[in-house]
């Protein structure tokens, strides 16, 4: 079904509306009429089935309320708009090919109390049910009203076929009026085709109407959505910081546990290496090099080195002066080590929010060792302030330039970060140089 509906659009346009107005001639004999009319018919005797279900349903549960049977239906009766909704939105598709989203939000893995209590906090659930009990039954019985004028139109339009088959028997169209014959009978069959003709028209406008409340009560509204982006910004973030607390917790284990086994073995290896020094140099000892000593030595350095390697595995993980002292502290500790020249200008009021100092922290990191693998930088200078409430910070090199954001996944997921806590990150790195990250993220929830 060709229509003009735009997504984007604000309001898009009906496409049976659009239709009308685009051919209002040639509509009535297009195949969009018949789908007009096959939607309108389907949606009747649907409709017809329906309120006599729920008027049975609401009149048993009333009654049966006061020994709490009727508490269950009660609550089907309120839920009912949920599926007549899902198969509304699924009926539309006849005569719009713009569908109507579903408003709820997804629930994977909840169970069916959770669900319950979700879908009746929802307002979508009780537009839906608006949409059941108040909408449908007027536009039922509108519906119904032409589905019997086309019903008539068309016994009108094949009256001289009956009057012909009925011969010699008496016909009549009108009571009271007998028709002679076939020819008799045109009028009637003109008759009938104008009936076809206005019902289509009136087709098409009852679908517009069906379509626009439709997407009114059973599709989703802004406040929806922002609700549903709000709880899935929330879930991201307590992701986020379940995430840094687990971070926290293994570098705790890593300096606590694996950092101090791997120091007493280094202090064991070198009481071990003083014992042998001393044999070797009591009376009556040997001349010559003692093999074991030579292997103690070495596995006293792989130790050492081992150490200095997990105390920077650690600090990778997160610093324990960024724990203590804060961001200022850490990111001059990180530019103390740089290979790089850094000068860290960085003028905070204090300690900031525990999110906003660990990814404040790991962008300066991630910038620096960029800088450092790639940027053939000589200076570089780490700026910043807090201004209307919000930590901005940004990392300049006076390297080559030409780097590019996408290309690696550091920054990227730094960015994502950064986007939970509803800040930006921006790089700019124009060829020849100068290379700038900019950090702008909220210190407040």
């Amino acid at each position: 079904m060709g229509g003009t509906a735009d997504a984007s659009s604000p309001s898009p346009d009906v496409a049976v509306q659009a239709l009308l107005r685009a051919r209002p001639l040639r509509f009535p004999f297009t195949l969009d009429s018949l789908r007009c009319w096959a939607y309108l018919t389907s949606g009747t005797l649907l409709g017809l089935v329906v309120v006599v279900l729920l008027a049975a349903l609401t009149a048993l549960g009333l009654g049966l309320a006061v020994v709490g049977i009727g508490l269950p239906l009660l609550l089907a009766v309120a839920l009912s708009g949920l599926p007549l909704g899902a198969l509304e939105r699924r009926r539309l598709r006849l005569v719009e090919p713009l569908p109507v989203p579903d408003p709820h939000r997804a629930l994977p893995g909840a169970g069916r109390r959770a669900r319950l209590r979700t879908r009746l906090r929802e307002r979508a659930t009780w537009r839906e049910l608006a949409h059941t009990v108040l909408v449908g039954p007027p536009l039922t019985v509108a519906g119904l009203g032409l589905v019997a004028l086309l019903v008539f139109s068309g016994a009108l339009v094949i009256s001289p076929v009956v009057v012909w088959a009925l011969a010699p028997e008496t016909v009549m169209l009108m009571p009271g009026r007998a028709v002679p014959g076939p020819l008799h009978a045109l009028p009637a069959t003109a008759l009938g085709l104008l009936g076809l003709l206005l019902g289509s028209y009136a087709a098409a406008l009852l679908t517009t109407a069906h379509v626009r409340l439709a997407r009114l009560l059973l599709g989703p509204r802004e406040e929806d959505l922002g609700r549903q982006v709000l709880e899935l910004t929330r879930s991201r973030a307590r992701l986020v910081d379940a995430f840094e607390a687990e971070r926290r917790r293994i570098e705790r284990d890593l300096h606590d546990g694996a950092q101090q086994q791997l120091v007493a073995l280094t202090m064991t290896l070198g009481l071990a290496a003083h014992e042998l020094r001393e044999r070797a140099t009591a009376p009556g000892a040997g001349t010559g090099g003692d093999p074991v000593l030579d292997l103690v030595d070495r596995a006293r350095g792989e130790a050492r080195r081992a150490v200095e390697q997990l105390r920077g595995l650690v600090r990778g993980i997160h610093p324990q002066v960024l724990t203590d002292h804060g961001l200022a502290a850490a990111v001059t500790e990180v530019a103390l080590r740089h290979p790089i020249p850094v000068e860290v200008d960085l003028d905070l009021p204090g300690r900031l929010p525990g999110a906003v100092e660990s990814t404040a922290y790991f962008t300066v990191t991630e910038a620096l060792t960029n800088a450092a693998k790639h940027s053939g930088a000589t200076a570089i200078t780490v700026h910043g302030r807090i201004a209307a409430d919000r930590l901005v910070l940004q990392v300049t090199d006076d390297g080559r330039g030409g780097a590019d954001p996408a290309a690696g996944a550091g920054l990227q997921g730094l960015a994502d970060r950064v986007a939970i806590l509803r800040g930006r990150l921006m790089v700019t790195s124009p060829s020849g140089g100068p290379t700038r990250l900019r950090l702008e993220v909220p210190c407040s929830g």
